[in-house]
């Protein structure tokens, strides 16, 4: 993930205040697994294929921020973090997680400062982004020499890391196909393979009902959708565009993003260009507020704007009231809980076909 103008959308990539309305995504039951000794060696690759080999189960991890966290966290793997950057909002990760969570010491409000990162005694650092400055300041992360000479083996989440760099694929992405290679790389990485099987087993299954559910919808006749991310300002919209994690989502809850056409993750945009696609849906887009009551006043104050400025007054969603207030963590950041925001989209769009979102 390269340096790209801040904004919210981006910002949530990074900050993961997970949105709220979600909660399932089999997180029912998180126990601590065993480090195992078996099923090692474990070989995984970079964004530009460069392979890392892991010779045994990881027993000291840090994470980039709180999306390879809950990752961690709901493969089983959690009692072994000892840090992380970007933490997780109050009250923004799944009820079965949060305890857990909240004891993870937090190493860095934003990134983990390199000389922290490289001090902290790990021996895995998980990371959500690709290569770049480290976010929140100008120094720059540490290089992979010096992984190397603080015994750190560095491992990507590659459905984020990879997609705003020149080797991502050129195709919109369409399915969640990368999010549960991420599940499946990190569960042999630590020795959670049985356990991350269970998750994407999970995913399968609820992405599937949906689309069975939607199989007699035709391509062309299914509605365009905006994802509105409030909380980039409301100067300039941000596209979400067809690398990015959200377009999968989209696609499979049966809508058609957009901007799904720009070869990008996320791109600046401008009015007129949503004006000019005069969107069927608009996702309300808010990182949680760390209370329901503030959150729904984020979503309150998204549909206020949209109904107020005109450049958006007129647009068919806004005449309609049609909107689907989901937070932008779920649907932005690839995790477990990508299926339920299939799930949710395609409940509120396609109600007649996806009763409560089964």
């Amino acid at each position: 993930m390269r340096p790209r103008v801040v904004c919210g959308i981006a910002a949530a990539v990074a900050l993961f205040a997970t949105a709220c309305g979600s909660g399932g995504g089999g997180s029912a039951s998180i126990t601590a697994q065993p480090v195992p000794a078996a099923g090692y060696p474990v070989t995984v690759a970079d964004c530009a294929g460069k392979e890392t080999t892991i010779a045994k189960a990881p027993t000291r991890i840090v994470t980039s921020n709180a999306a390879s966290l809950e990752m961690l966290l709901q493969l089983g793997a959690g009692d072994r973090v000892i840090g992380t950057g970007f933490p997780p909002g109050k009250g923004t990760l799944p009820s079965a997680l949060a305890e857990q969570g909240a004891k993870v010491p937090v190493l860095g409000d934003k990134a983990v400062p390199k000389e922290k990162l490289l001090g902290s005694g790990a021996d895995l650092y998980v990371d959500t982004f690709g290569a770049m400055p480290m976010m929140g300041g100008g120094a720059t992360g540490p290089s992979e020499a010096e992984f190397a000479a603080a015994g750190i083996q560095h491992v990507y989440l590659l459905s984020t890391a990879c997609a705003g760099t020149p080797k991502a694929a050129k195709a919109p992405r369409t399915d969640l196909a990368g999010i549960e290679d991420d599940i499946r790389r990190l569960g042999a990485v630590t020795g959670t393979a049985a356990r991350a099987e269970e998750l994407v087993t999970g995913m399968e299954k609820r992405i599937g009902e949906v689309r069975t559910a939607l199989a007699g919808v035709p391509e062309d006749k299914r509605p365009s959708y905006f994802v509105f991310d409030f909380d980039a300002g409301t100067k300039q919209p941000v596209a979400v565009c067809g690398r990015q994690v959200a377009n999968a989502v989209i696609t499979q809850a049966g809508v058609r993003n957009v901007f799904a056409d720009c070869d990008a993750d996320f791109k600046p945009g401008s009015w007129e260009d949503v004006v000019a696609k005069n969107p069927d849906w608009i996702q309300l887009s808010v990182r949680n507020r760390g209370s329901e009551d503030a959150t729904r006043k984020a979503y309150d104050d998204a549909e206020a704007f949209l109904r107020s400025f005109p450049a958006t007054q007129g647009l068919k969603a806004v005449q309609e009231g049609r909107f689907v207030r989901l937070g932008s963590e779920v649907t932005t950041i690839a995790g477990v809980r990508n299926a339920d925001a299939v799930r949710q989209i395609a409940a509120t769009v396609h109600p007649d076909l996806v009763m409560n979102g089964q």
